[in-house]
């Protein structure tokens, strides 16, 4: 299929998790009706954000992924609309937990998980307290509609991942997230920032990209966090084809014609003038390597 039509939502979470999975497939089907086959939900959307405080208690949250309750749900929900959706979802395995998406074809069967590889530790965003690193690699999913990668949240600041998945066939980025104010210093703003980096990527590899994340403000224990929003549909040259507001719950879609991107792509040479053997570097921390 050449034509496809993507969805990101945004929406506010509440402490209700109930309410949020229902909100969650409301989206879903008012993003269906307007035509989208692959629709994209925020990072962790069945609770608010817990990430800011390190709370013992909190690990309940996690679910395995067989016999996941809101994984059954939502493939459901994929079957019946014919729509692909990758599921955000705290997952335990044994003794380990992460912060995974399972992406569900359109005929509701689970094509795979990817668990997110790279995992913030700062104020607001203290990740490493409940994740560990995912193991899964980077992946790529054959969908009835195309090829998609999937990375999620802090993933999206890291062109590497972007381009393995780029590298995999991928055609069309996704990128769930959560993201908004910084608690140790209320003048920093990154949207715009964080918006540019994911241009970068969709430009870098001449592919389409979406984000979607939440909004709203949440409190925690010591602080509040308000998040904000600006969920957005990039191109293939990187440009904003639709944004969200910051403080408002939306639907965008946009369509893209992959058979003339792929197109594009190839004759544009980025790929054919790739000189991997020239970037260990990227294989080391500090760009040396010590070893030799």
């Amino acid at each position: 299929m050449s034509h496809v039509t993507v969805a990101a939502t945004q929406f506010a979470c509440q402490s209700d998790s109930a309410a949020n999975i229902d909100k969650a497939e409301t989206l879903v089907r008012r993003a269906a009706a307007k035509g989208a086959q692959i629709i994209l939900l925020q990072e962790l959307f069945e609770t608010p954000y817990f990430c800011r405080d390190q709370k013992q208690s909190l690990f309940g949250l996690a679910k395995p992924a067989v016999g996941n309750p809101v994984i059954a749900r939502m493939s459901a929900l994929a079957k019946e609309l014919s729509i692909v959706l990758p599921v955000s979802f705290f997952e335990r395995a044994n003794n380990a937990y992460f912060n995974s998406v399972m992406v569900l074809d359109a005929d509701g069967e689970t094509l795979g998980l990817y668990r997110k590889s790279h995992i913030p530790d700062g104020p607001g965003y203290q990740e490493k307290f409940y994740f560990n690193p995912g193991d899964t690699g980077f992946r790529v999913f054959e969908t009835r509609y195309a090829p998609i990668g999937v990375g999620i949240c802090w993933d999206q600041w890291f062109p590497e991942c972007a381009r393995s998945m780029a590298l995999q066939g991928a055609e069309i980025l996704f990128y769930p997230t959560a993201i908004g104010s910084e608690p140790q210093d209320s003048g920093i703003d990154s949207r715009d920032h964080w918006q540019r980096v994911m241009q970068g990527h969709a430009g870098a590899n001449m592919m389409p990209l979406v984000a979607s994340n939440r909004i709203g403000t949440e409190q925690g224990d010591n602080f509040a966090q308000t998040f904000y929003g600006s969920s957005f549909i990039a191109g293939p040259q990187g440009e904003k084809i639709a944004e969200a507001g910051r403080d408002e719950e939306s639907i965008l879609t946009a369509s893209f014609d992959l058979d003339k991107i792929r197109g594009q792509r190839a004759s544009w040479g980025l790929f054919r003038d790739r000189r991997p053997e020239l970037y260990t570097a990227l294989l080391t921390l500090d760009g040396r390597n010590w070893s030799e």
